[in-house]
């Protein structure tokens, strides 16, 4: 596969970085999309409390990216990457065996956690080890992200006829196994000694303007992602009748990624700044909702009604393929190399802040259609998002205010 045969160009850290992204996301998605319905079905918890459980995960982890970020810029990204798998080892090893609420808090907490470190530490190691092919980078690491996203609910799915226990020990198992290999093999970066504190880490990057606008302007970027998830899937299944279109979406997703993102990356670093491509990104993610507003409002529910959401869902794919390594690429460009992981750690919290907002606006858009003759009332807003971050990109460029990475040579083809 070409994804296996190009990480090879790479330096061993960044390859055995590719392949960890693939166990955390095979490890993640083998059980978090099932834990709802342990927490309600198995254990008898109330919706009250599964929510609750489950936002303190997400909560732990999005609120803590900085903390994260800034472990990475002054102990090393190794420590962290290997801290960060080996506490969601301990976390999800807490899911399998605890089922009463302070130890199920307590695994929602360490799992929430170890995402915080060693989502902005990996994204800081690979940004240092690529150098001048960072773009490509990010583009195998989006792959391999999408091939373990792919295999976990499958192989959950497998391990839950025989129960959830089974399946979360096998999510830790692969967590622990990770955190050997990177202890083992993953070469350990130096780390200049720091004179700032830091506070003055964090001041410095928040008083980044031209960053902080960037990291606002990602709100289409993170919204429309998330849609993947609630929108599509919901007008999949209002198109056709049929609750197993849903995993058409996420099959037209998985297929598009491994078969283009490399393929887009490669051919725009060579044709025009980073920041069009990001423009050029974010508008088709925005003009990817406008295809389903055709079915929006059928009264008679049939498969090629499914076909303008399919479209949908791949325009809005190709969008993120087209901006997301370049939007990781600048993201170190905004400052010093020695803050690297306060810029990830930053802005992951701002954007997804911003995000959470954005998606609070989505639910009560399809709330409200859902309730009167509104129904392309929430794609309508996801079209807006898209577009005014991608007017928001575009003003920052035509400012100068966003960093200009050096172009990499092309490698020789085999």
């Amino acid at each position: 596969m070409q994804m296996w045969h190009e990480m090879r160009r790479f330096p061993l850290a960044v390859r055995l970085l590719l392949v960890n992204q693939l166990g955390v996301n095979t490890g993640f998605y083998l059980l978090i999309p099932y834990l709802a319905t342990h927490l309600g079905q198995n254990l008898g918890l109330s919706a009250a409390v599964v929510g609750v459980v489950l936002g303190v995960r997400n909560l732990s982890q999005q609120g803590l990216f900085l903390i994260g970020g800034s472990a990475s810029d002054r102990l090393g990204a190794r420590g962290v990457i290997i801290a960060g798998c080996a506490l969601r080892t301990v976390g999800f090893a807490l899911f399998a065996l605890g089922d009463n609420l302070p130890v199920l808090l307590a695994a929602s907490v360490l799992s929430g956690f170890a995402g915080a470190l060693f989502n902005p530490a990996v994204r800081t190691y690979i940004a240092q080890e690529a150098e001048e092919r960072k773009a490509e980078a990010f583009a195998l690491f989006n792959m391999f992200a999408t091939t373990g996203a792919l295999i976990g609910p499958l192989l959950g799915s497998a391990l839950l006829l025989v129960d959830f226990r089974t399946s979360a020990l096998t999510a830790a198992g692969i967590f622990a196994a990770l955190t050997v290999a990177q202890a083992l093999v993953l070469p350990a970066r130096q780390v200049t000694p720091r004179r700032s504190t830091v506070l003055g880490d964090w001041r410095e990057v928040l008083g980044n303007r031209a960053f902080l606008v960037f990291a606002l302007a990602m709100v289409g970027m993170f919204t429309l992602e998330n849609q993947l998830y609630l929108l599509l899937p919901d007008g999949a299944r209002r198109a056709t009748g049929w609750d197993g279109a849903a995993g058409i979406v996420f099959l037209v997703g998985t297929v598009s990624n491994l078969a283009l993102q490399l393929r887009i990356t490669r051919a725009l670093t060579s044709r025009g700044s980073r920041a069009r491509w990001i423009v050029v990104g974010l508008a088709v993610m925005g003009v990817a909702f406008l295809p389903p507003t055709l079915v929006a409002d059928t009264a008679s529910p049939g498969w090629l009604d499914a076909v303008p959401v399919l479209l949908g869902a791949l325009l809005l794919h190709l969008g993120v393929m087209i901006a997301q390594p370049f939007v990781m690429e600048l993201i170190p460009g905004f400052g010093r190399t020695e803050l690297t992981g306060t810029y990830f750690g930053i802005f992951y919290v701002v954007s997804g802040i911003a995000a959470a907002v954005g998606n609070a606006v989505v639910g009560w858009a399809m709330d409200t259609g859902a309730g009167g003759d509104a129904g392309r009332l929430p794609w309508a807003c996801c079209v807006v998002f898209g577009l005014v971050s991608a007017l928001g990109v575009a003003w920052l460029r035509r400012l100068g205010r966003l960093p200009t990475p050096q172009k990499p040579a092309l490698p020789a083809t085999a």
